[in-house]
């Protein structure tokens, strides 16, 4: 009898072990490092290196891409299949059979294997069998064609304020990361953005294509809140700004993947110098329910992709993410990213700014204020795939609405580091001093923002030292208070390489032309009676 619950033993064991399982596979390091640093063109374009210049971030060891080497290895070995990529956090997400991803821990460049299944890992946890989820998709998106009007939602946070003196996101970036673009090409608003170019590529991660125009409506929708224009109908809260589309998001099933497809578009996003992510996605149950999450994972660096977001954001980059539409359930709180310590995390409320029932509410686990922020989003204005201008409910049209106005508020002072943006956009909402579990902060009033952050540059230009205009087209003027008889100017590329230098014999007569430069960022060195260092920004 004993012989027979063993050989049940030994067959349950075999059996586990020969599951299909998902994993994210850790290197110890990027041997190629010192080549790709000093190449930096080599990892990112030219407008992400000027990002990062502008907000004095420096490239590092997570710029470096994957050690391909490892990747060829890693896909070589038998029963494992290499499903995504992440450089910042030096993984790979691999699924295979447990013992095939065990084996791997015997190479002698990995330093340790995660999985999914939290059960797996050595300080794992089974998560209750009742935490179900469905395969189906909801994304709380109650759509309904009676006649709606975008100017709500956008005077709600004092939006058309920054409309109207012509700040709508121009020369900003936004990179969407959602589950699909169909009608995007086709539908009528979004056709300023086709006819101006503003859509600058994307790509479909699931499927491993450039076909973004596919898949699902939920981005369509989405987009329609940020770059929509039909006039008298909807207007976007950035419509001038430029786009990428990102799929990351499998509509058929939920599975952990689709946080790395997620993290590997941010990673994207970054290289061709995004400034705003919006992401009207998140994470907390998969249909594996040895997978899915608890409220007591939600810290904000836990999750793959909460520590993808977090990075993105540590590369300068404003990082908008909806809080969840589980305000009215067994469950009401933020999930992943929106858990992420980075991100500007987004609630929604009505028309009269009262908090919407379905909207995920805080705190984190660890007790910080979630969401940050809230906008519209109980009966939004948004568009179909076939252009029809309707209203639609979810934190997932919350986000946008904030993401766009973010990029225009930054359209508007540019010299603004991503940290400075949040914290601007945070101080000017309505319960700031006393943020709640449902709205946190409130809702901002961007108008209040860029006073402030236009204040903040006067207070910098009352300094002994200081340089206008800036950003500027041609000429920049080095005001100094300790007056000198003579000094140089020197001005360097983003490389570090010094492509001008320029003699004063006063100070009063201290300027450079920068007329004949690219855009981009720029950095000089003023050497006089005190030396000076800062950055210069040709438009």
């Amino acid at each position: 009898m004993k012989k027979n619950y063993f050989l049940v033993f030994i067959f349950i064991f075999q059996f586990s072990f020969s599951q299909i399982e998902d994993a994210w596979v850790y290197f110890n390091d990027k041997p190629s490092a010192n080549s790709f640093l000093g190449n930096p063109l080599s990892m990112l374009t030219q407008r992400a290196l000027d990002r990062r210049a502008a907000q004095n971030i420096s490239l590092d060891i997570t710029d470096v891409p994957v050690e391909q080497s490892y990747i060829t290895q890693i896909t070589a070995v038998p029963g494992i299949t290499v499903m995504a990529k992440s450089k910042w956090l030096n993984a790979l997400h691999i699924r295979g059979t447990q013992a095939s991803i065990q084996s791997l821990t015997n190479l002698t460049f990995v330093s340790h294997v995660r999985y999914a299944n939290h059960a797996l890992n050595p300080t794992g946890r089974v998560v209750s069998a009742q935490n179900n989820s469905s395969s189906a998709k909801n994304w709380n998106v109650q759509v309904n064609y009676n006649y709606g009007t975008s100017a709500n939602q956008i005077e709600m946070l004092n939006g058309h304020l920054l409309h109207q003196q012509n700040y709508t996101g121009q020369g900003k970036i936004i990179a969407i990361l959602d589950s699909g673009f169909t009608g995007v090409d086709t539908a009528a608003p979004f056709q300023s953005l086709l006819t101006n170019n503003q859509i600058l590529g994307g790509y479909n991660f699931p499927d491993a294509n450039s076909n973004y125009f596919t898949r699902h409506n939920h981005g369509t929708m989405v987009l329609s809140c940020m770059g929509g224009n039909v006039n008298g109908q909807l207007v976007g809260t950035a419509p001038d700004a430029n786009y990428y589309l990102f799929i990351t998001e499998d509509v058929n099933s939920e599975n952990p993947v689709e946080e790395s497809y997620w993290v590997e578009a941010a990673e994207l996003a970054d290289y061709y110098g995004a400034d705003v992510i919006n992401s009207s996605l998140g994470y907390f149950e998969y249909d594996n329910p040895n997978y899915s999450y608890q409220y007591a994972d939600m810290t904000g660096i836990k999750t793959f992709a909460a520590r993808g977001a977090n990075m993105a954001f540590q590369k300068g980059i404003v990082v908008v993410i909806s809080a969840g539409n589980s305000g009215a359930t067994s469950n009401p709180h933020i999930g992943t990213p929106a858990d992420a310590i980075g991100v500007l995390t987004i609630g929604a409320v009505d028309s009269n700014e009262a908090y919407a029932y379905f909207s995920s509410i805080g705190p984190s686990y660890d007790n910080r204020v979630k969401p940050d922020v809230c906008a519209k989003g109980l009966n939004a204005t948004i568009s179909t795939t076939t252009g029809s201008i309707v209203t639609g409910s979810g934190t997932s049209f919350s986000s946008p609405i904030m993401a766009g106005m973010v990029a225009s508020f930054w359209s508007a002072v540019p010299n603004l580091t991503a940290a400075q943006v949040v914290q601007f956009v945070k101080q000017s909402a309505d319960q700031y001093n006393s943020p709640t579990p449902q709205k946190g902060y409130g809702i901002p009033d961007f108008q209040l923002a860029l006073n402030n952050a236009m204040n903040m540059e006067i207070i910098e230009i009352s300094n002994d030292f200081y340089i206008y205009p800036n950003p500027t087209t041609d000429l920049v003027f080095f005001h100094i208070e300790d007056a000198s008889d003579k000094g140089t100017i020197s001005v360097y590329n983003v490389m570090g390489q010094l492509i001008s230098i320029k003699e004063f014999e006063r100070s009063y007569n201290a300027f450079i032309d920068v007329e004949d430069f690219k855009t981009g960022v720029y950095y000089y060195t003023l050497d006089a009676k005190k030396s000076h260092k800062g950055k210069i920004i040709k438009k």
